[in-house]
């Protein structure tokens, strides 16, 4: 899972919200890092993480790619797991996205502290509507694009765009069997 589907699934306190977005910039121990409440928030990410790379849906979506393309499969899956999402939010959740992605943008832009390269990217988050642009397709590539910069192997994800099209109607049922497993498992998780 990708920030959407990490937000929705982390819960809807400003903390909780911090804690599901952190999980994706803080790395190591968290000993007295953080308040409890983002604490619980960055481990209940971390097992979500591992729930869905373990899981044998998520594996069985990743199976569809070249061989070529596994190792890097899994990156691909999630951020095209959270476009499902932005695509068909209104099947999972009441609120509508805009609504949604403006308290999680409201909640960035009050927090003076966030950490490592968040600090940085959340501006560029807030003013460009990252979350609510994964309803397009075309930012889709664009993600990956940006992700494969901070791989020591970008090639990994080179071209990764056109199999995701090729596969997009297999990979989109995929999802639709995954995420209401998911966020039964997420109130274990918790």
């Amino acid at each position: 899972m990708n920030y959407l589907a990490h937000l929705h699934l982390g819960g809807p306190s400003p903390e909780q919200m911090l804690g599901s977005l952190y999980g994706d910039f803080v790395k190591g121990r968290l000993d007295g890092r953080f308040p409890p409440a983002v604490l619980a928030g960055i481990q209940l990410h971390r097992r979500i993480d591992a729930y869905t790379d373990s899981h044998p849906i998520v594996q069985r979506a990743i199976g569809r790619f070249p061989a070529e393309r596994r190792r890097y499969a899994g990156i691909v899956v999630d951020v095209f797991f959270d476009h499902c999402l932005a695509r068909h939010w209104h099947a999972y959740v009441d609120e509508p996205l805009d609504a949604f992605t403006g308290r999680v943008y409201d909640v960035l832009a009050a927090e003076p502290e966030l950490p490592g390269r968040l600090a940085a990217v959340a501006p560029y988050m807030i003013a460009d509507d990252w979350l609510g642009s994964y309803r397009d397709f075309r930012v889709i590539g664009q993600v990956l694009q940006g992700i494969s910069r901070r791989l020591s192997k970008p090639e990994g994800l080179a071209g990764a765009i056109h199999e995701v099209q090729a596969l997009y109607e297999p990979l989109t049922e995929d999802f639709r069997e995954f995420y209401p497993v998911l966020q039964e498992a997420v109130a274990d998780l918790r």
